[in-house]
């Protein structure tokens, strides 16, 4: 039986109190040695006769750890006498920092604790919770290479921080009111306002009915009670966007929204995501959101602890302080320059944020957003020995790095489209880098789409380090990310480049990586003005059925003749139209035929309305019609318009209810028809994984009908429940798309 040993720790060990923690354990076995932060490794000379306990003890490590790999070798010593925490040094760079975590109830409870050291002290954390990515700024994780280093320990921390039976011993982030951050509450002048309680008097502002912008973990956020919700959208100029709520506690989510016990742990867990939940009363709440959903989280730092306990209303809006698709505001000068017409008050901290995070998102279990809490996520799968970067698409944009047998996923980057948010994403490959210690590439993934910035990038990158550039289509890197078997792929999102320069969305897919044949498609329709019908896509529904019917609708809702002959010159001409095969536009156009949605205000509006429509619709079956076009099948969208105008028609205005039915009945009928290609494939195919993949599967009826038909038909099928359904999956893709080409001969 071994009494001694060099033993590495490899994963997810930094900031997550790990040395404490082997400290706490070699004490507990009386064991001699010591232990260290090696790069992002942890190294521990260990020896005494319980040896194996102590090393099944570390193997197992402290909560929020993700140990991947315990290497032990022998070592004679010398060893001290006691056991021991040494400085840092560096090494391998293997791990990764975890993401930020929630206020632990424990920290909690020491804010709540009148006449305690950390009583009402909003920046409270232990080494089990708190700030971590958004902090660091190099690995080893310690508090001089965080942005902690600009606030030295008082003589209370520091004793706290070296007692080995503490919580906070060793804790990165231990502050206190004497020598941590602190809170400033200033006026849309940049005023300091002068108060005895910060957060109290923020409190007060807000159930007064002001707007701030709060500094807090990963970036600003803009707050305000739900009666102001409405001048909120005003200032920003959100009209229709639905915004997310802070809600005091569980108790009052329930009241509002019908919420699952599944629904409730992702609610409580240590990431506090953002979850999208149906609203009890549909028309309740309509101006934060006017869909039959509603986004709720719950506070995750002290700062929102103590500003419920100051709050005489349940819940606040909180919505990000950036523009859509833009990165997260960070520093207090740039919020007050962007943001001093659309807030009141500015309350801010001194504590700087190194990597900005926004919050994550899930829906039925489906993350929409990974951000903070969530990523940087770690996956371990064998690609091979080379390192690949994956750049990610243009829309909802994240990075992926695959080294060492791990992909690395960061927090949601945006749209790359903006200058702002392409600034950010070298940046997050800079970051993610460094940390990974990802120093060369072998392999650069990007979209196909020559002209996407991103792609761009990956070419500048390439050219600076002689590296492999590896092109991977849109719905392939979709399919990809889910599955790294032979299967079925079905993609249903908006837009994305396909191979042969139409804009794919609503595809099939036979094959495995990289070897994906495209077996099945929608209908190709026309989209006249380009991204424009994107935006007003009653343009689309008139290129899907350019019919005399659909002509007098638009003039009855204010098209004029010459508008309306300048729109079938273009599609008779051909003059900047686009085709597309999107099931995302297809939903669009039907949000246009009902007068649900005739222009887009923010990503996915028409199709999100639609889908609220339906709520409560009665579904019908309809025909579905398909046809051959070159190898693919392809499913009739315009037949299914053609119905959909048929009900429409025989609709008395103003009846609602038909309207859902319609609703209702296109989303079901579209899915059955996207589910018949698949299984038509599987069988010509003899393959019998179906993969389902793309944004348009967040919507849950279109996703169940899917899944019905599936499963009805004998196949297995598989929803990616790691990474988002919609974009923020392609990164992870292109990584596992571009180390299988580079296999190839």
């Amino acid at each position: 039986m071994r009494r001694s040993g060099r033993i590495i720790v490899r994963g997810i060990v930094q900031g997550v109190g790990f040395r404490p923690f082997v400290y706490a354990s070699a004490h507990e076995y009386g064991i001699a040695g010591y232990v260290k932060n090696l790069g992002s490794e942890v190294e521990i000379y260990a020896k005494g006769d319980k040896f194996e306990d102590f090393l099944a003890s570390v193997s197992t490590g402290p909560p929020i750890a993700h140990i991947d790999y315990v290497s032990i070798t022998p070592w004679e010593g010398p060893y001290p006498e006691d056991f021991l925490i040494l400085p840092s040094s560096a090494g391998t760079m293997s791990g990764m920092i975890p993401p930020d975590i929630a206020t632990c109830d424990t920290c909690l409870a020491d804010i709540g604790l009148q006449g305690g050291r950390y009583d009402s002290y909003w920046a409270t954390s232990c080494v089990n919770c708190g700030p971590r990515y958004s902090i660091i700024n190099e690995l080893p994780y310690d508090r001089e290479r965080t942005s902690m280093i600009l606030f030295p320990m008082c003589a209370d921390c520091f004793n706290e921080y070296t007692d080995p039976s503490c919580r906070r011993h060793h804790a990165q982030t231990i502050a206190c009111e004497q020598c941590g951050p602190r809170l400033v509450l200033f006026d849309r002048d940049g005023n300091a306002v002068d108060c005895d309680d910060v957060i109290k008097e923020t409190a007060c502002l807000l159930d007064s009915g002001a707007l701030l912008a709060l500094r807090g973990i990963g970036g600003f956020h803009i707050a305000c009670i739900e009666e102001r919700a409405g001048e909120l959208k005003k200032r920003l100029g959100r009209s229709e966007q639905p915004f997310a709520v802070m809600v005091r506690n569980f108790d009052c989510i329930s009241e509002i929204t019908n919420v699952s016990a599944s629904e409730r742990l992702l609610l409580e867990s240590a990431s506090r995501p953002i979850v999208v939940l149906e609203k009890k009363d549909r028309m309740a709440h309509n101006d934060i959101s006017n869909l039959h959903t509603i986004g709720c989280m719950l506070p995750y730092t002290g700062l929102h602890h103590l500003l419920f306990s100051h709050l005489s209303h349940p819940l606040l809006v909180m919505t990000s302080a950036n523009m859509p698709g833009y990165p997260m505001i960070t520093d207090i000068e740039r919020a007050m320059a962007s943001l001093n017409q659309n807030v009141d008050f500015f309350l801010s901290h001194d504590r700087r944020i190194v990597n900005r995070c926004d919050d994550s998102v899930i829906r039925d279990g489906f993350i929409i957003r990974l951000s903070r809490g969530m990523a940087p996520k770690r996956m371990r799968l064998s690609l091979g020995e080379k390192t690949i970067l994956g750049v990610g698409p243009e829309l909802n944009s994240n990075i992926t790095i695959y080294k060492d047998n791990f992909a690395t996923t960061s927090p949601h980057v945006g749209n790359v489209r903006n200058p702002g948010t392409f600034a950010y994403l070298k940046e997050t490959v800079s970051t993610l880098s460094r940390l990974l210690g990802a120093e060369e590439y072998d392999l650069i993934a990007h979209d196909a789409h020559p002209q996407f910035l991103s792609t761009r990038y990956a070419r500048e990158l390439a050219e600076d380090g002689g590296v492999t550039l590896v092109p991977v289509q849109h719905h392939r890197a979709h399919i990809a990310a889910a599955t790294q078997d032979p299967c079925i792929g079905i993609t249903i999102d908006g837009v994305g480049y396909g191979d042969d320069g139409t804009i794919w969305g609503g595809e099939i897919f036979a094959g495995k990586i990289p070897d994906y044949e495209r077996v099945g498609h929608l209908e190709v329709v026309p989209m006249a003005g380009g991204d424009l019908a994107t935006t007003y896509p009653e343009r689309i529904l008139y290129g899907i059925l350019p019919e005399p019917d659909i002509e007098e609708l638009l003039l009855s809702r204010g098209w004029n003749d010459l508008e309306l002959d300048i729109l079938k010159a273009q599609l008779d001409k051909s003059l900047n139209v686009a085709l597309t095969s999107s099931t995302g536009r297809v939903l669009d156009s039907v949000s246009a035929l009902l007068g649900i949605c005739s222009e887009k205000t923010y990503d996915g509006e028409p199709a999100m309305k639609l889908e609220s429509a339906a709520i409560g619709g009665r579904a019908s079956e309809w025909d579905l019609s398909f046809f051959r076009d070159s190898s693919s099948e392809v499913l009739s969208t315009r037949g299914l318009m053609k119905r959909a105008l048929r009900e429409y028609k025989a609709t008395q205005p103003g009846n609602l209810k038909k309207f859902s039915d319609i609703a209702a009945s296109f989303q079901y009928n579209l899915a059955r028809g996207i589910a018949g290609l698949a299984i038509h494939a599987a069988r010509d195919c003899d393959i019998s994984l179906v993969v389902l993949s793309g944004g348009v599967a967040y919507n849950r009826m279109i996703r169940e009908t899917i899944i019905d038909q599936i499963h009805h038909a004998g196949l297995d099928l598989h929803i990616n429940a790691e990474y988002p359904l919609g974009d923020g999956c392609i990164s992870f893709g292109q990584c596992r798309y571009a180390a299988e080409i580079s296999k190839s001969p």
